[in-house]
């Protein structure tokens, strides 16, 4: 997920419930788009983007589109905060764009709402990161193709870990214990977001534990999970933590102006770090939460789909596969040009030259020993669930083995639906 423009809460944005509502009702959609087919070649396509924060983003985006010779493609950049609700809005109406920038999510199988492309994937299908495919592959098809890959992890500032005598943390106590000898008068020790949920997936997995096990059964509700929860509302009421900072923990503001020591954040940000702190700056996943655990980084990006209820669904799939499977070119350059991403293509990934130094090289090397990647299967209601949770039992101080009871009773509803 690279970075969007400054009023964008990530994890709200992720995956919004008000889009997964109008999942629900998308089999009612009709395939008529309402657009002229005169034109051009006679074909005319609409693609639907969220607005990245990096400068330049949009710019590219339309720029490969103009490229492409056999339709018309014209761009929606949506601005607002609410993306995921403008999407899934629009896919209701005979304006629906013929194909739009999303993250797997089995609904919009279920639904139909999204077409299979593994005829298109299948031929390159070993050239992209194993785990990339399988968090998009349902009954062995294929739907939609990853355009970049976003690990998170902790960034901190060398020079005031140096100062306080604090080593970079490789337990969650660790990370609490280098809060509090780093916090001063002017600075927090640790920024994880103002509500924290963008930590909450790899608190779980840096405690030896899942959102879900292979037989999409709960796998969260461990007594390491539960003994990490205690140590989140323990470091949530320490006074170390930065709580309501400026902008979420997805722009690096909070670190390169120094209110912060240490904060959580993604890949896409080390240029603007780079350029704001020079070389004073390292990164390091998310600690182990127990010592029976293991440091987890999470994996997030961005994946095309294609309307599967579109008018145009052969000439949408045609550019797709122009654009994301044949253009390495402009593949590398939405990757690496713009912020810092991980290319889906093993090739690529490989021989993109701006990952191979300093601190890029150490995230894809973080990526690749200690990545995450998200579960189809893991719906906004269960998500939901988790982050009440966190809200009950971190920002307030239910207790945990209660909250995770609450959960259980949301996740298993909604596994019910989904898998019977």
């Amino acid at each position: 997920m690279s970075a969007m423009n400054s009023n964008w809460d990530r994890r709200s944005i992720f995956r919004a419930a008000a889009g997964l509502a109008a999942a629900g009702a998308l089999s009612a959609c009709g395939s008529n788009t309402g657009r002229p087919s005169g034109g051009g070649s006679g074909k005319q396509l609409t693609q639907m983007f969220h607005a990245y924060g990096e400068q330049g983003t949009e710019q590219a985006i339309k720029r490969y589109a103009k490229a492409y010779k056999d339709a018309n493609v014209t761009t929606q950049w949506i601005t607002s905060a609410d993306f995921e609700s403008k999407l899934f809005s629009a896919l209701l109406t005979d304006n629906a764009p013929d194909l739009f920038e999303f993250h797997p999510q089995i609904q919009m199988i279920k639904s139909g709402q999204v077409a299979d492309l593994t005829d298109i994937i299948d031929p390159v299908k070993d050239d992209f990161n194993p785990a990339d495919i399988k968090s998009h592959t349902v009954d062995g098809k294929i739907y939609g193709v990853r355009m970049i890959d976003d690990p998170q992890f902790f960034f901190y500032r060398k020079s005031m870990l140096e100062k306080a005598k604090v080593d970079v943390p490789t337990t969650l106590d660790e990370l609490a214990e280098a809060a509090e000898k780093l916090t001063t008068g002017k600075v927090k020790g640790l920024y994880m977001g103002n509500d924290l949920h963008s930590v909450i997936n790899p608190m779980i997995w840096s405690a030896g534990a899942d959102t879900l096990n292979e037989k999409n059964e709960i796998a969260y509700h461990t007594p390491g999970v539960i003994e990490g929860i205690k140590k989140m509302r323990k470091l949530f009421t320490s006074g170390n933590l930065l709580l309501g900072a400026p902008t979420e923990s997805w722009d690096p503001s909070s670190l390169n102006q120094g209110l912060c020591a240490i904060q959580f954040c993604g890949m896409w940000a080390m240029p603007q770090i780079q350029d704001a702190l020079g070389d004073d700056w390292g990164v390091f996943p998310f600690p182990k939460t127990i010592d029976s655990g293991k440091q987890s980084v999470y994996n997030g990006g961005w994946s095309m789909f294609v309307n599967a209820k579109g008018k145009n669904v052969e000439a949408a799939k045609e550019y797709v596969k122009w654009l994301w499977i044949d253009q390495k070119e402009y593949q590398e350059d939405w990757a690496t040009s713009y912020g810092f991403h991980i290319p889906p293509r093993t090739s690529l990934a490989q021989s993109a030259t701006k990952l191979k130094s300093g601190n890029a090289a150490e995230g894809v090397k973080l990526f690749t020993e200690f990545g995450h990647f998200d579960n189809i299967g893991w719906t906004q209601a269960m998500i939901t669930a988790l982050e009440d949770v966190f809200a009950n039992a971190v920002r307030k101080d239910m207790d945990p083995e209660k909250a995770l009871d609450k959960a259980d009773a949301a996740v298993n509803r909604e596994l019910k639906k989904l898998f019977g």
